[in-house]
């Protein structure tokens, strides 16, 4: 974009009127702190997606609530964080970038050390909803930004510093979630944005305050707002209350459904029509758009609903403390920080579908391993899969991310950026909604199977119930210690039935993604830097 303002035409569409690249990049030590600055703010913001996934059981225990309950932290966090994204472009051209980062981040500090002070898991829920709402700009924001610190030859390493910083953050999550929980209390995983926090937005404030962004006053689409939180919040819930209520037999789950359903379409209808549209659906007609993004909110959600289902089912039913189960599940960033560089290279001259499909054969890979797991799995075994994982991960974001903006016009790029996170990221909370669902449906189903075979009068089943009895244990205690060894069983064979659904799913999205048009490797290694460039 021209930084030129007077040598755009009158009739120029109205986000051109943000204005791009109007200060020089920063030099020096200057470049390199406001850098860490916002790698920090980025770091802290990531982490908060998956630290919480090894403490949900500590949560639910110590707040009184069963697992299935405990992971509305992290849903709640994911669909108000969804909610937020597409709203980023208008409040940067009403607040202004360095206000609106700081803004962001300030907020997420208060909101975290909020959901430490939680007394219930209602307050904990909704202040994760304050966390995850006020989180929406700031990864975005930061991409802007650092991208702006740096000379336009170097974009690609300001885009390498801001990649590395995501993918370090699932790899610590788990492990300090696990190591929080295990050695002190679960507030702590909340308690440490604070300091964190605030140290970058004072450095963030000190280098970026004099390089503001011009700001203007735009109408908000508020009936689309509203109807976006409406139908979104609606699904979220159903999904997640779903098998406690015992789904459409509960007349709340259909009321909640209803609600959806009409919402949605009073949104798709309104949304269409509105002269300025919170969520600009008229890009839906760029085809490799509908594909990248589609792609790309679909594997997303089964990524991320695996990325919860493990650490449950190994303090669950393997008898993993939450720091063992950060231990295995942490692996998942090591080979993704070592080729990131290396797939942004190759991004210049290689077609990224091809880069696409090699992530989804290699995470169908993964999850035919993990479908092979068993109760007597072992440690080496189940970090196999989730180290080679990495390399699915290096060669997944960022070529989609390519392909979806690969055929978008540079004004409407914002747009784009924000309704493609905005499908990521509701993706990802109900992809936990209906992994955890199907989870313990399944687990349900084995053990009504198991206990037909494991009953008295099977001759393993009175093996079984004398060796225990000879061990000093009475009848009761007996028959509770084999409902726990099939409950086990059953939960295992649960996890593994969804392993292998989603290995299925990822080789049938190998095809999805070559229904996008191929570009120039020119056109095609741009999109991620343009896509950075314009998800404020």
């Amino acid at each position: 974009m021209s930084t030129n303002a007077s040598a755009q035409p009158a009739s120029a569409p109205e986000p051109q009127a943000q204005p791009s690249g109007t200060y020089p990049p920063l030099e020096g030590a200057t470049r390199i702190i406001g850098s860490v600055a916002l790698s920090t703010a980025v770091f802290m913001n990531v982490l908060d997606t998956s630290i919480a996934n090894v403490s949900i059981p500590t949560i639910s225990g110590d707040l009184g609530v069963s697992t299935s309950q405990g992971t509305w932290v992290i849903t709640s966090f994911a669909v108000a964080n969804a909610i937020t994204v597409p709203l980023t472009g208008w409040l940067t051209q009403r607040f202004g970038q360095v206000r609106l980062f700081l803004i962001s981040t300030l907020l997420f500090v208060l909101a975290s050390w909020l959901c430490g002070f939680s007394p219930s898991l209602e307050a904990l829920i909704v202040f994760r909803v304050l966390q995850g709402a006020v989180a929406g700009p700031m990864i975005p924001l930061s991409q802007a930004l650092m991208l702006a610190s740096f000379p336009k030859a170097k974009a690609g390493m300001a885009l390498a510093v801001w990649s590395m910083t995501t993918l370090v953050a699932p790899v610590a999550g788990p492990l300090l979630g696990g190591w929080i929980s295990d050695n002190y209390s679960w507030p702590w995983i909340f308690y440490i944005n604070v300091p964190v926090g605030l140290l970058a937005a004072w450095i963030s404030w000190r280098i970026y305050s004099k390089r503001e962004s011009v700001t203007r006053k735009l109408p908000i689409d508020k009936v689309g707002l509203a109807l976006l939180v409406v139908w979104v919040g609606a699904l979220q819930i159903l999904l997640d209350k779903g098998k406690e209520l015992d789904w459409f037999a509960s007349s709340t789950i259909i009321l909640l459904a209803c609600v959806a359903v009409v919402a949605f379409v009073f949104f798709l209808i309104w949304e269409l029509t509105d002269a300025h549209p919170v969520v600009d659906l008229r890009l839906f007609k760029e085809r490799n758009f509908s594909v990248g993004a589609i792609t790309l909110a679909v594997a997303y959600g089964v990524f991320f609903g695996n990325v919860v289902l493990l650490p449950l089912w190994l303090q669950s039913n393997m008898g993993y403390t939450a720091t063992y189960a950060g231990l295995v599940t942490a692996p998942v960033g090591l080979l993704a920080i070592l080729l990131t560089p290396i797939i942004g290279k190759m991004l210049a001259t290689r077609d990224p579908r091809y880069l696409v499909t090699f992530a989804f054969i290699v995470f169908a890979l993964v999850c035919f391993m993990r479908a092979g797991f068993n109760t007597q799995t072992d440690v080496r075994t189940l970090m196999i899969p989730t180290i080679i994982q990495g390399a699915a991960m290096a060669a997944f974001f960022v070529p989609l991310t390519s392909i979806t903006l690969s055929s978008i016009e540079p004004w409407r790029i914002p747009a784009a950026s924000g309704l493609s996170n905005f499908l990521r990221l509701t993706a990802g909370a109900f992809g936990t909604s209906i992994a955890t669902t199907l989870w313990e449906n399944r687990a349900t189903l084995h053990h009504a199977q198991l206990t037909e075979t494991a009953r008295p009068g099977q001759q393993a089943f009175d093996h079984t119930l004398q060796t225990l009895n000879g061990l000093g244990m009475s009848d009761h205690q007996a028959l509770s210690a084999i409902d726990g060894l099939i409950n086990a069983q059953a939960f295992t064979m649960s996890a593994v039935d969804v392993f292998y659904a989603s290995a299925v799913i990822f080789l049938l999205l190998t095809g999805l993604v070559w229904l996008a048009r191929p570009k120039s490797a020119a056109r095609s290694g741009g999109g991620a830097s343009e896509a950075a460039a314009g998800a404020h």
